[in-house]
């Protein structure tokens, strides 16, 4: 069915969360406008990440990675996109630039290990399991901003932080510690987890980008 303007005008008037729910219940004009309205935000992550590894890419890689971005949010019945719950205080597009995000990092370490086919090196019997520079430089980069971030967090979640983390103390110790069950442990690490990604996406690009456009 082609789209009207009429069709797209309604799909655009929509916030955030009633545009997910469409989309979830497979509305097509919906996929369209999510696309549209999160279009530049993604390709403004895609820069971050490749900015992160000093890199440079061709701008038919940048629309690679844009497609595979899709894809993803697509795949397993749009798996990435059911998980999104609004109620951690994440916006959407905080959400949908994190994919992005780790959908370039994915790309880049794919494409750093890709054997070239210029030259006459010789092949390789085995493949060398050691990180790749890259994957240092992203490692390294994500304990300094891991340092910065965790001085947001209030002061019981850096206490769990501490413990969890940094010490490595396995649950049932920091259940006693903490004088909590050890379910409520696992619900502190996955929540914290989602808050410290959120804070790492917000810190790149929230500053520049109106997530809520």
């Amino acid at each position: 069915m082609p789209m009207t303007s009429k069709d797209k005008t309604c799909f655009r008037q929509m916030d955030d969360r009633a545009l997910l729910d469409a989309v979830l219940e497979r509305e097509e004009l919906a996929w369209h406008e999510l696309v549209r309205r999160f279009r530049g935000l993604i390709y403004h992550c895609i820069g971050v990440a490749v900015k992160r590894g000093e890199g440079t890419l061709p701008v038919e890689e940048y629309d690679e990675i844009f497609c595979e971005v899709c894809v993803n949010l697509l795949r397993n019945e749009m798996n990435k996109l059911r998980r999104y719950d609004p109620e951690r205080g994440t916006k959407l597009g905080t959400w949908i630039g994190l994919i992005a995000i780790r959908t370039c990092y994915d790309h880049l370490r794919a494409a750093a290990r890709r054997p070239s086919l210029e030259g006459s090196d010789p092949p390789v019997d085995q493949e060398d399991e050691r990180p790749s520079p890259l994957d240092e430089l992203l490692d390294k980069e994500r304990h300094e901003q891991l340092a910065t971030l965790v001085t947001d967090l209030t002061p019981r979640e850096r206490f769990f932080f501490d413990l969890y983390y940094r010490r490595g103390m396995e649950p049932s110790d920091v259940a006693r510690e903490m004088n909590v069950s050890i379910g409520t442990v696992y619900a502190k690490k996955n929540k914290l987890r989602s808050r410290l990604l959120a804070l790492a996406v917000e810190a790149d690009i929230q500053s520049n980008y109106d997530l809520a456009a």
